[in-house]
């Protein structure tokens, strides 16, 4: 099953789940937002993206640019900025058992199907 990371606010996460629709695929959806990852989850996720910490920052986002932006973090003060403010997460996130793409654009998605 494909699990989609969602921001129902978000417009390209949006499109990701009516992307995911005419796939006639299940998939859950987790709301990061309302139901923050933890630690574990989120490491897991990044290491599904094969990615390192800071590329799953939305570096543009205020609360990055004003209490993070220039100082030097380690990874796992990254991973904590994105537990206690989950809106700095790049989305949409879809992750297929061990694959994992950050879906802009939305065909990434056929890469993990």
């Amino acid at each position: 099953m494909i699990t989609i990371y969602h921001n129902p606010r978000c417009r390209k996460s949006r499109e990701c789940l009516a992307f995911l629709e005419t796939f006639n695929q299940t998939f859950e959806i987790v709301k990061y937002l309302e139901d923050p990852l933890n630690f574990m989850e989120l490491s897991e996720i990044i290491r599904k993206l094969k990615i390192t910490p800071i590329e799953l920052i939305r570096t543009k986002e205020s609360i990055w640019v004003e209490n993070y932006k220039d100082k030097k973090l380690s990874d796992k003060e990254i991973i904590q900025s994105m537990i206690n403010h989950p809106i700095l997460m790049e989305r949409p996130i879809a992750v297929y058992g061990e694959k994992a793409v950050i879906a802009r654009p939305l065909e990434k998605i056929k890469k993990i199907l």
